[in-house]
């Protein structure tokens, strides 16, 4: 498996969850459940893509920019689910935030599988695509255990 097929299945775990989220209501255990594994989904792919594919790509000239872009977006989503977090699950504004949230991770994903990974794929070889995707799934592991622990 290369890095980019790794990281799609990651993404489509993201857009299924968003979408199921945001047909929930109210405060139920339903919506905490689904809310609670977005964000361990979305936050431990951020470590995990930051450190086995973007640090890669900072490297290179072709794809300094988009790297930069891409962790900027992690920050705005990072400051999106910190609003959820405080925001009552059962008022209207949660699903209004949970609705920016979708708009924000659905055109970061966008970014990345229509334009960023072409040009990763163009600065990478295969035996790299292939060794990242292995490190980047061993991080996503170890980032899911470590969070179960501490839920």
């Amino acid at each position: 498996m290369k890095i980019f097929e790794a990281l799609r299945q990651d993404h489509e775990k993201q857009r299924l969850l968003l979408k199921i989220l945001a047909e929930t209501s109210g405060n139920t255990a339903a919506r905490r459940e689904y809310y609670q594994e977005l964000k361990t989904q979305l936050e431990s792919h951020a470590i995990a893509e930051e450190r086995h594919f973007y640090t890669h790509l900072l490297e290179k000239d072709a794809t300094v920019d988009l790297t930069r872009h891409g962790i900027a977006e992690h920050h705005e989503i990072d400051e999106l689910l910190a609003k959820l977090d405080d925001t009552d699950m059962s008022s209207p504004a949660w699903l209004r935030h949970l609705k920016n949230l979708q708009e924000k991770v659905e055109h970061h994903l966008a970014d990345e599988e229509q334009e960023f990974f072409q040009v990763a794929g163009n600065v990478l070889n295969d035996s790299q695509k292939t060794k990242l995707a292995n490190e980047y799934r061993e991080e996503m592991n170890k980032e899911l255990k470590a969070e179960k622990l501490t839920v």
